[in-house]
């Protein structure tokens, strides 16, 4: 299985790069868990009979690929924690989608409920009695023959929420067979999250962590673009500012 990325490191917090197929924590496969991995890695940087804090802040579907926090003590984990609660951070994500969404760019609000049979998020009227409010925006950064590259920024962090709601519009993520897209894509999905912008819980020390595009998409993503961070998702992402 391919190891994660270490982004960044600290005594507060480290950031990695989650591969696609590998789950966050546990779940009924009993595959390793990005979790066992990150605690290990954290273990061996102890001094002996110590194991650590570890804790995830937030998580990602098992197909998604991109950064995600670990606090590495209890302060950093509550003060991480109650950035995403307060939606004080920035999330942003690319995904390459199939056709072409009707606008080049817009927010979209859609109602929520999870079905937990099939482990999918349905949209629903908002009186639905599990009905949960989703919003994000996104705006086209490209296109490639019948696929476009988006990026998209959530504002609420629902369950399925970006792969449900640009399924919505007739976009489903390349390799989402779950919400529509065409074919499955090995277990992977075209939905990376690839930057974070908070403050730092020790200090209030700007961040801004940006996870490299995973290597495969080039066979996907027929543009040629490289995949170090400070390149095409960097410039791309930030070009609004």
């Amino acid at each position: 299985m391919q190891s994660p990325e270490i982004i960044y490191e600290d005594r507060h917090l480290v950031a990695v790069s989650k591969p696609a197929r590998i789950p966050v924590a546990s779940e009924s496969s009993g595959d390793e868990t990005l979790l066992e991995m990150v605690r290990s890695w954290n273990a061996a940087r102890q001094t002996e009979g110590r194991k650590g804090y570890c804790v995830p802040i937030h998580f990602l579907d098992r197909p998604v690929s991109g950064v995600i926090l670990f606090g590495l003590s209890s302060k950093a984990a509550a003060r991480l924690n109650e950035l995403f609660r307060g939606r004080q951070l920035r999330k942003i994500y690319v995904a390459i989608v199939e056709g072409r969404p009707r606008e080049d760019e817009a927010t979209l609000e859609h109602w929520l409920a999870k079905d937990h049979d099939e482990n999918k998020a349905l949209v629903v009227n908002a009186k639905h009695p599990d009905a949960k409010k989703c919003v994000l925006s996104y705006r086209v950064i490209g296109t490639s023959e019948n696929r476009t590259l988006l990026q998209v920024e959530p504002v609420t962090g629902r369950s399925h929420q970006i792969r449900a709601q640009l399924a919505a519009i007739g976009s489903p993520i390349y390799g989402d067979s779950k919400y529509g897209s065409s074919g499955s894509w090995d277990g992977k999905v075209a939905l990376h999250a690839a930057c974070l912008e908070f403050k730092h819980p020790v200090g209030s020390a700007p961040m801004r962590l940006i996870a490299a595009l995973p290597t495969y998409w080039k066979d996907v993503w027929k543009i040629s673009f490289s995949q170090a961070p400070n390149n095409f998702i960097y410039r791309e992402v930030t070009s609004n500012e």
